[in-house]
């Protein structure tokens, strides 16, 4: 397999969309046109394609000079563990030294995941909860 980081282009949001239904991501902010909404004001949106196929996806916010969030990291089941996501990570966060990443490492595992790529538990942060409508995990 031969895979490429890119950022998206329109006609993939619905497969990236599907992509993170797929692999566990649900709730109306997932719906399509909210989701594109998310897609089209991200600071970085990138894909990894395999040919036409969208396999990876990553998308952040922020200013681009002291504060950023990486928000979604997802990569196909059969994709994982050649690089990938460790590639689109790099890409979307550059190589400002000056910035500051946050994320949420909220599922299983994903906490050794980005220790492993030099993220490291914060005790400063808070959040403000959004409230989310019933169908909106």
């Amino acid at each position: 397999m031969t895979w490429t980081i890119r950022a998206i282009e329109a006609h993939e949001i619905e497969a990236v969309r599907q992509l993170l239904l797929a692999n566990g991501w649900e709730g109306a902010r997932f719906a399509p046109d909210r989701f594109s909404l998310l897609v089209t004001h991200a600071r970085e949106a990138l894909v990894a394609v395999d040919g036409d196929r969208v396999v990876g996806f990553a998308r952040t916010l922020g200013d681009g000079v002291s504060n950023g969030y990486l928000c979604t990291l997802v990569v196909a089941a059969e994709y994982r563990k050649q690089g990938i996501a460790r590639a689109l990570v790099a890409r979307a966060l550059g190589d400002n030294p000056d910035m500051t990443w946050v994320l949420r490492a909220e599922r299983p595992g994903l906490q050794a995941f980005y220790e492993k790529l030099g993220w490291r538990r914060s005790t400063v942060a808070m959040e403000r909860v959004r409230v989310a409508p019933v169908n909106d995990a």
